[in-house]
C-alpha cells in the first residue's frame, strides 16, 4: 500500500452532490480530493440528463419537419443524419465538460481519476486509471457514486449485448426496429425520440399500463399519445428470454395473460431500472451498512452508519433526480455549518421530457385516495390555455388538488413545456399559501404561466359545513 496522503475531505463520486462537495470545500481552501472512476461531472451532463434532452430535441425538430405542411412550409425532402445528432450531442457535452474542469480549477479541488475503495473508515485507496494506486485519508468521507441501468438476469439478455441509455445516445445509425424494454421516464423518452427519427418502436412493458404508478388519466393521455405516433406498446409482458443480438436481430419471448408471444427487432434498449454503484468498494470494510437492494443507508441528514461518512444521490435510494441529488449536497454543506437540514418530506417535483412534457409536485389523486385524503379536483385542458393554440400544441391538461382548507396538496400538467409551470407552484406549497394566490395573479398574455390562473380558476368551492340540527 502506498504511503497515505492527508487530505480535508475526500469525495468519492463527481456526479451532481459530489461535484458541488468538491467545489464548496475546495473554495474554502480546503484540501480536497475528488475521485471518479469514468466522466468528470458524472453521469447527467455526460451520458444522462443533458445529453438526452439533447438528442430529445433533435427529435423535435423532425418532428416539425414532419408536420412543415401544418405550418404552410414546404419542406421537400429530408432526411436524418444520426451521426450529425450524435456530434450535436458531443458537442454540447464537450462544453459542459470544460465548464466541469474550469469549476474544479477555480476551487482548488483535486481531481484523481480512478476508482476509489475504502480500507478503513478513513482511508481511501484509488486504483488510478494511468496505472498504480494512492492511498488517501481524511476524517470526512463523501459518498456520491450515483446508479446504473439494470441488467435484468434474463435467459439471453446480457449476452444479447443491449442497448442502455448510454449506448443509445451514441448511435449513429438509426435502428430498423427498436425494442424498448420498460416504460418509465427513460423508455419513453428515448422510444418517442426514435420513432420521430425514423425507427420503428415497439415498447414492451411488465405492468398493466405506462407510468403504472401515475394516475390512470395520465397513463391513458401517454397510450393515445404513443399510439398517433405510431409507437406499438405491448402490456403485462414478463420477458422470459433473449435471442439474437442487438445491433443485428434480437428477439424477446414474452409471457402475457393471453399467452406467450415473440417480437422481433434490430435493436434492443434496457431501460427498466437502476441499480446503484456500490459494489467493490468497500463499505463493509467501513462499518458501512447497505440495504437489500446495496443502496448506502444513511438517515434523514444523509450521514451513513459511519461517523464522519456522508452518502449522497442515486447510491442512497433517493428519487433518481439529478435535482434531488442537488439537495444532498445543499443538506449536508448546510449541516456542516451547524444547520439541522433533513431530507424527510421535502418536496420532490419531476419532469419527463416527452413531447408534450409531464410534470408534477406533490400528491396524485391516486395517493390521496389511498390516503384518505380530501381534496378538490381542478382540471382544464390545454387547449384552454391560449399560448398553446398560438404554438399548435394543444394536446394535454393540467390539474391541481386542493385541500378543504384551500392549499395546493398536488399539481401535475401534460403539455407543452409542462415544466415551466411547476416553480410557481412549488413556491406556494411550501409557504403554505391558498390556490387563490396563484389565481389572483396578473401574468402575461399569452403565455404558458396563465394556465396556472385557469385551472386555479376551476377549482370547485369548498363544501359548506352542515347546519346544525334544531
Amino acid at each position: 500500500m502506498s504511503t497515505p496522503e492527508q487530505y480535508d475531505a475526500i469525495v468519492i463520486g463527481t456526479g451532481e452532490a459530489g461535484k458541488f462537495m468538491s467545489w464548496h470545500l475546495g473554495s474554502q481552501g480546503q484540501r480536497v480530493a475528488s475521485i471518479e472512476k469514468d466522466a468528470i461531472g458524472g453521469a447527467c451532463p455526460n451520458v444522462a440528463c443533458l445529453p438526452s434532452k439533447n438528442v430529445v430535441h433533435s427529435a423535435k425538430v423532425a418532428s416539425y419537419f414532419q408536420r412543415g405542411s401544418e405550418f404552410g412550409i414546404d419542406h421537400g425532402k429530408w432526411n436524418v443524419d444520426m451521426a450529425t445528432v450524435r456530434a450535436h450531442k458531443r458537442k454540447m457535452v464537450d462544453g459542459l465538460h470544460e465548464v466541469h474542469l474550469n469549476n474544479f480549477k477555480k476551487s482548488g479541488a483535486e481531481i484523481i481519476m480512478g476508482f476509489g475503495r475504502l480500507l478503513d473508515a478513513n482511508t481511501v485507496q484509488v486504483d488510478l486509471s494511468a496505472g498504480g494506486t494512492r492511498t488517501l485519508r481524511s476524517n470526512r468521507i463523501f459518498i456520491d457514486t450515483g446508479s446504473r441501468a439494470t441488467i435484468d438476469p434474463i435467459p439471453g439478455l446480457a449476452e444479447a449485448q443491449p442497448l442502455t441509455h448510454i449506448q443509445a445516445l451514441e448511435l449513429d445509425t438509426l435502428p430498423g426496429h427498436l425494442l424498448v424494454a420498460g416504460g418509465g421516464y427513460v423508455g419513453l423518452e428515448l422510444a418517442q425520440a426514435m420513432r420521430r427519427f425514423g425507427s420503428r418502436v415497439t415498447i414492451v412493458e411488465r405492468n398493466p399500463r405506462l407510468l403504472h404508478r401515475e394516475d390512470p388519466d395520465i397513463s391513458e393521455a401517454l397510450h393515445q399519445l404513443f399510439h398517433d405516433e405510431d409507437i406499438n406498446i405491448v402490456i403485462d409482458a414478463t420477458i422470459t428470454s433473449v435471442e439474437g443480438t442487438s445491433g443485428a436481430t434480437v428477439k424477446l419471448h414474452v409471457h402475457q395473460p393471453i399467452g406467450d408471444a415473440v417480437i422481433e427487432g434490430t435493436h434492443l434498449l434496457v431501460a427498466t431500472g437502476r441499480t446503484p454503484n456500490t459494489q467493490n468498494m468497500g463499505l463493509e470494510l467501513a462499518g458501512i451498512q447497505t440495504t437489500p437492494s446495496g443502496h448506502i443507508k444513511v438517515n434523514d441528514r444523509l450521514e451513513t452508519t459511519v461517523p464522519g461518512i456522508w452518502a449522497m444521490g442515486d447510491c442512497t435510494g433517493a428519487p433518481h433526480f439529478t435535482h434531488i441529488s442537488f439537495d444532498d449536497f445543499r443538506t449536508v454543506r448546510d449541516n456542516l455549518a451547524g444547520a439541522n437540514r433533513s431530507t424527510t418530506g421535502r418536496q420532490v417535483p419531476s419532469c419527463m421530457f416527452t413531447d408534450p412534457e409531464l410534470a408534477h409536485v406533490g400528491l396524485t389523486e391516486t395517493e390521496a385516495k389511498r390516503q384518505g385524503t380530501a381534496y378538490r379536483l381542478a382540471r382544464i385542458p390545454m387547449l384552454a390555455v391560449l399560448r398553446t393554440r398560438t404554438l399548435s400544441e394543444t394536446r394535454g391538461f393540467i390539474k391541481a388538488l386542493i385541500a378543504p382548507d384551500d392549499r395546493i396538496l398536488g399539481f401535475t400538467a401534460f403539455g407543452t413545456e409542462a415544466g415551466e409551470l411547476l416553480p410557481a407552484v412549488q413556491l406556494a406549497m411550501l409557504n403554505n399559501l391558498p390556490y387563490t394566490a396563484i389565481r389572483d395573479l396578473i401574468i402575461s398574455h399569452p403565455t404558458l404561466a396563465e394556465g396556472l390562473v385557469g385551472v386555479f380558476s376551476a377549482v370547485p368551492p369548498a363544501a359548506k359545513p352542515a347546519s346544525p340540527s334544531n
